[in-house]
């Protein structure tokens, strides 16, 4: 596959939009390119109203080995980095709280989960693209490392944020300092991983898991749910307990509060 085709692309499976990495000739290295057609692609998913959950996986034998190796030679002849790219680019997830203004930090201001699939392996770069999203399906043997100790690079992409958050400050620590590779056995372990599946069976059950998440949990409940937690990364308990009870409030006047109630009452599956 030549680097002239869509580096990413997404389509509907159901009411999830599955968005998928497609450089597999490059085992999905990360470009600018790259970059800027995913945060298109995770707009345009997030815009559309039959959406409801958002699946990342990558074609191909990886997920994301990272930076494009042809990528950092170039950076490190000119001594910084640069994305070879001019213009706005695509802000999905920007404007809830500035403090996640920034790349995939704004994962945390979209209104419809983000799960990852993941298979092969998730570098660098790739591995925060992981880090990032709500849920990670993983299949045996997938390798997850920073790799940026061994270039002689700081943890990218809030990495030393996000890890001691999904694993302890312990571990995290562990996977920071020396850039080894996790596999999947061991992340399911430390609660990096949710769940672990074959390989040929890994998309269909994050589909699967995402679609089962769309028809029973409502809209409303699922934006509400993801940002009240990230949220209360920075908010204090009193402030937490005090939005909780304004948001209660305020979707018991809903539609939604209503079918749920009937739905409960009537003993059925509710039709949101």
């Amino acid at each position: 596959m030549a680097d002239n085709a869509e580096p990413v692309v997404w389509k509907t499976v159901g009411r999830v939009g599955l968005i998928t990495l497609n450089r597999p000739h490059r085992s999905n290295a990360w470009t600018g390119k790259l970059d800027t057609a995913y945060r298109r692609c995770l707009a345009e998913a997030e815009a559309d109203e039959g959406i409801r959950v958002i699946v990342i996986h990558g074609e191909g034998k990886r997920f994301c080995v990272g930076g494009d190796s042809q990528a950092l030679e170039g950076h490190a002849s000119k001594g910084e980095y640069d994305n070879g790219l001019t213009g706005a680019e695509a802000t999905p997830g920007y404007g809830l709280d500035p403090r996640f203004d920034h790349p995939f930090a704004s994962h945390f201001g979209l209104t419809k989960p983000v799960i990852a699939a993941v298979h092969g392996a998730a570098a660098g770069i790739g591995f925060a693209l992981a880090a990032f999203c709500d849920i990670r399906f993983a299949s045996p043997g997938t390798k997850f490392t920073t790799a940026h100790g061994k270039l002689g690079l700081a943890p990218e992409y809030g990495l030393s944020w996000i890890l001691p958050r999904l694993v302890g400050l312990g571990r995290g620590m562990d996977i920071v300092l020396t850039s080894r590779v996790v596999l999947a056995e061991e992340a399911l372990t430390m609660g990096l991983v949710n769940q672990l599946h074959p390989e040929d069976e890994l998309l269909d059950a994050a589909l699967a898991w995402a679609e089962n998440l769309a028809t029973t949990v409502s809209p409303q409940a699922l934006a509400a749910s993801r940002q009240q937690i990230y949220l209360d990364q920075h908010r204090d308990v009193g402030t937490s307990v005090t939005e909780s009870v304004r948001l209660l409030q305020e979707f018991m006047g809903t539609s939604e509060y209503r079918e749920g109630v009937a739905a409960l009452v009537e003993k059925r599956p509710p039709r949101f």
